[in-house]
């Protein structure tokens, strides 16, 4: 549990604006995972470990699956190997996104900032 709340345990990050959920979760072979979702948030899970099934859907080991989001929650099971996964979910900040290499702002006279920044040193 890195952020969130999933079956009584509280992460260590916590943002009412957000609600970001982030699990790393480990399961035996055969074993199930459930996670109830709020409609509307982004999720997604990454398999780092294993090729488990995300609802009828194999996940292969270093794949993301895009979750829906409906409401309906996530539910995983894990192949005979076992599996390992990370699941991160959030409230959809819904604001403009600029991007260029490793930086992500909301404008491009933020990005040249960032890089203007990081040239001078002054992101240590």
């Amino acid at each position: 549990m890195i952020a969130g709340a999933s079956h009584g345990v509280v992460g260590a990050v916590q943002r009412d604006d957000t609600s970001p959920l982030y699990l790393d979760i480990h399961l035996a072979a055969g074993a199930v995972f459930e996670q109830p979702l709020p409609a509307g948030h982004n999720a997604f899970v990454y398999v780092y470990r294993g090729a488990p099934r995300i609802g009828a859907h194999a996940v292969p080991r270093q794949r993301m699956a895009i979750l829906a989001n409906q409401g309906d929650g996530m539910r995983v099971t894990a192949a005979a190997e076992g599996a390992r996964l990370l699941l991160i979910a959030g409230q959809p900040l819904n604001e403009p996104i600029a991007q260029y290499g490793p930086f992500v702002m909301n404008t491009q006279q933020e990005i040249f900032q960032a890089v203007e920044d990081f040239r001078a040193g002054r992101l240590a």
